[in-house]
Order: C-alpha cells, then structure tokens, then sequence
C-alpha cells in the first residue's frame, strides 16, 4: 500500500488579507483558517505524515497544536515558498513517502475528490495538479487578445512521487524561488498531468475572501446528513488448477498461491465483488452487475479493484463519505488467517480508509453444504455511509 504524505505550507504572512496577524491563524466561524484547512485534508485522505511548515519563531501555531485531533510535526520554512517546500521534503526523508501532496494552509475546503483524482493520477504521472479552465476572456496590458483556452488556473494540493519531487528540488540552485511546485517539477522534466480542480477549493486571500468562507461554512454545516448502511452477499465457485488453467485465487485483491481459483466472469474475486454491493445498497443504486453486466466482454477476467473503486468514488460524487466496512468469508479452504492482515491493507488502500475501519474476519459452515464441501466461497459485508440528505 502506497505511503501518503502531506506538506501544509503555512510560512507566509498573509499581508493582503489585512490582519495584524498571519492570514493562516485569522478565525473563520471560530476557528484559526489553518484548522480547517487541517481538519478537511486529513478526512479526506489518509496521511502517514502530517508536515507543517511555519515561520521561524512562529508564536502562534503552539496554541491552536493543543486543540487538534491529528498528529503533526512541525519545521521552519524560509524567506520563499520554495525554500519553505523544501524544508518540508527534507523532514520526511527519515520515513520517505511513495507519495507527497503539497497543499497551501489557505485552501480549506479541500475534500476526497480531489486528492481521489490526484492520487489515481500518479499511477501513470510523477507530477499531478488540480486546475481549472480561464471562463472570463483575458487583455493583455496592450489590449490584446489571449488565448484564454491555452491557460488553466492551478490550485493546491500538488501531488508528486516523493523521491522524484525532492530529487528536483535538490538539483535546485541556491536561491532560486518558483511561483509553486509543479514549476519546479517542470524544470526537472518530470511528467505532469492536470486533474480537474473545483471552484469551492479558492485561496483565502484578500479580507472578503473571509466573508466568503464564513458564508460556506454555514451552508456546509447547515446541510443535514444521514447515514446509510448496506448489504452484500456473494458467492463464486471454486476450481482446482489444470495445466491448462493454472491462475491465482484472487481473493480481497490479493493473489493467493493455492492450487485453486474462483470461477467468474472477471477475476471473481468474491470479497471485494460482496464489498461493492454493500456500498451500492447503501447508496440505493442497484448492484454490480447493473453497472458491470457479466455479459460485457469488456470485464472479462478485470481485476476487481477497479469495480470497488467505482463505487467508492460513487459515494464522492453524492457528497458522502465511507465511514466503516465488515467483510465475513466464509469457506473450508484455503485457510485465510496467513492472508488476512495483508487483505486488510488492501481493501483500506482501495477504499481509501484508515486500516481501523476496515473489518475482515473468516469462518467456515462446519463442513456442511457447499463451502463445507470445498466448492466454493462465500462472502457478505456491510458498508456504513453518510450521505446528505435530499
């Protein structure tokens, strides 16, 4: 599973908002900007480090510390955002990241679509930024036309390979300061490519800006919710290996070594098949195979990650957020406790849930019917979802 870290740049001072003190530390419905911004990244994506980088002899950030519910480890910036991005790529080297989303302390609501969308971006990107297309027509100082659809504007958070991004920023001369990261991913020829960023995730800047995130924290917090929970149930048969067909057991999205396989249409992975049931119940939005007909040729033998990930990013798409999921297997063999911990991992990687709230437990029918007889395996789970209310 792919260790995620996250830099918070909080080093600037913020002088056009117009506080006395640094914009990031400036109360929005009663709470310092910074926390927010806090609070939303790390519900939206789970984070094996947290980086915050502050200026030196930073007075304020000590006593809003007390009242946060993550864990955060603090560094001193520098006289530039790029020196400051720096000081936090050096601060994760003792425990490298596969990979490092670099985000400003005032963009507060940032939500699990758009690390969701950066993060599948780097499978085949080692740079990705959420960016949005020019809507006004755009003058140059001598009144002349740009091509405005040439142009996008870049929001944070930027996402990059760990080793690849503080690679670039080492080959960095000395004092040399870029407008944001992916500028200096560019400079080092990495490749980069653009997710779709959203209006919602604006930069707090200027004093109206605060008006502005006041007014959507209360329409936010005003919305209702309720919480959903659904059932799955699934059951795919066992076959012995031949010479002829010789493949894995594809089971939670790991590839057991058994001298058996699951018989199905695709890889017939029976877990993770009960697990994308349960989170379409809870959304009221049929089954898996409404949205992937087994008669679809184009799902042969498809790795079922990708049907898990569809519902998942279905819950994104409503607004809600995956709270919890329990899987129960149940057959004679092959024995699972060996793979369990492993499966765990991967289903909070798919699913992009803390491991605690993945729950996976294994059991048999004491020889009777036909799991009992080794014939097949079956599964069920539950998802609980919250959603908002319509």
């Amino acid at each position: 599973m792919a260790r995620n870290a996250l830099i918070l740049v909080a080093a600037g001072i913020g002088s056009r908002s117009g506080a006395k003190i640094p914009k990031q530390y400036r109360e929005i419905s009663g709470i310092p900007l910074i926390s927010h911004t806090l609070k939303n990244s790390s519900q939206s994506m789970k984070f094996d480090n947290i980086i915050v980088v502050l200026a030196k002899n930073d007075p304020y950030f000590s006593k809003i510390a007390v009242n946060l519910s993550i864990d955060v480890k603090t560094v001193t910036g520098g006289a530039s955002r790029t020196e400051s991005v720096y000081a936090g790529l050096k601060a994760l080297k003792d425990t490298p990241p596969d990979h490092v989303f670099i985000h400003d302390a005032a963009r507060p609501f940032i939500d699990a679509a758009l690390f969701d969308a950066l993060r599948q971006a780097l499978d085949s990107y080692e740079a990705a930024v959420p960016a949005l297309p020019i809507i006004d027509a755009l003058k140059n100082l001598d009144g002349d036309a740009v091509d405005r659809d040439s142009l996008r504007r870049v929001q944070t958070p930027q996402a990059f390979h760990y080793g690849k991004i503080l690679a670039a920023f080492e080959a960095m001369p000395d004092g040399a300061s870029f407008a944001d990261d992916i500028a200096v991913a560019r400079q080092a020829g990495l490749s980069i490519t653009f997710t779709t960023g959203h209006t919602r995730n604006f930069k707090v800047t200027y004093p109206a800006d605060f008006a502005k995130a006041a007014d959507m924290l209360e329409t936010q917090n005003s919305q209702t919710y309720f919480t959903a929970v659904g059932n799955g149930l699934d059951v795919h048969r066992l076959a012995m290996n031949t010479a002829q067909q010789n493949k894995p057991l594809w089971l939670c999205g790991v590839a057991l070594d058994c001298g058996m396989h699951l018989v199905g249409h695709s890889d017939a992975d029976v877990g993770l098949h009960t697990l994308t049931d349960a989170i379409l119940g809870a959304l009221a939005d049929g089954d898996i195979g409404d949205h992937f007909p087994p008669e679809d040729n184009q799902w042969k033998g498809a790795s079922s990650d990708k049907f898990l990930a569809f519902a998942a990013n279905k819950i994104t798409e409503r607004g809600g957020k995956l709270q919890h999921v329990d899987l129960t297997l149940i057959c004679e063999k092959p024995k699972l406790k060996p793979h369990r911990a492993e499966m765990r991992a991967r289903i909070a990687e798919i699913l992009n849930l803390p491991l605690g709230r993945v729950s996976l437990k294994a059991t048999t029918t004491e020889k009777l019917g036909f799991t009992g007889r080794g014939e097949g395996i079956a599964a069920q789970a539950t998802a609980t979802v919250i959603l908002p209310d319509v």
